[in-house]
């Protein structure tokens, strides 16, 4: 799979995973281009936790239900209807959580290329995600972000201490297929824009 083939079948995946186990040597590849990523001053700041235990795979599941629950309920009317067809997660159904953590101590106190920006490292560990996902994509696995969470609980649920923001919760498996439509497209939530809608030159404009 070339570049471009592994950025447009790239999926956010939900109910593909078959539960089979990744094999240990797709796995150190994948994460091998995840930390492969380019980041601000070299500073690296990512970990990962691979979690793979039944007993946190289910209470994270639990937690996510709760705040689906939560999002659910501000909804009304069609917007109500249409997302409750929609699969947030594969936290199970995967079997492997890929915990992304970002530490901005990072590289030490003077990190080249973040004195303006300090946001700058989690832009790199963003970057990192994205690396993770496509080699991902190009292994023929799938890879769900799930976003339901609450950071807290999640820091403590891997053991984070104070200075690691938990950045994702990657569920990363094999699958069935990765459908050809993304699921928020198929079932109607949002439609991708054109690029000619967020193009600019020069200057930006009011669209």
């Amino acid at each position: 799979m070339d570049l471009y083939d592994a950025i447009n079948r790239r999926r956010d995946t939900r109910a593909e995973f078959t539960g089979a186990p990744v094999a240990e040597d797709v796995l150190t590849r994948v994460l091998s281009a995840a930390h492969s990523a380019p980041s601000v001053g070299m500073s690296q700041p990512w970990d990962f936790v691979l979690v793979r235990d039944p007993g946190k795979l289910e209470a994270f599941h639990e937690h996510v239900a709760t705040q689906r629950a939560v999002f659910a309920d501000a909804l009304d009317g069609e917007r109500a209807e249409t997302f409750s067809r929609i699969k947030i997660e594969g936290i199970r159904e995967s079997g492997l959580g890929i915990v992304v953590g970002h530490d901005p101590t990072r590289g030490g106190q003077h990190v080249l290329g973040r004195h303006a920006i300090a946001d700058a490292g989690l832009y790199s560990t963003c970057l990192a995600i994205q690396n993770l996902w496509l080699a991902a994509t190009a292994e023929g696995l799938g890879v769900g972000w799930v976003s339901f969470y609450r950071e807290e609980f999640l820091s403590g649920l891997v053991g984070f201490p104070d200075r690691i923001r938990p950045v994702a919760w990657l569920c990363v498996g094999n699958v069935a297929d990765l459908p050809d439509t993304p699921d928020l497209e198929r079932f109607g939530w949002r439609h991708r824009s054109p690029l000619h809608s967020v193009l600019h030159k020069e200057t930006w404009r009011e669209r």
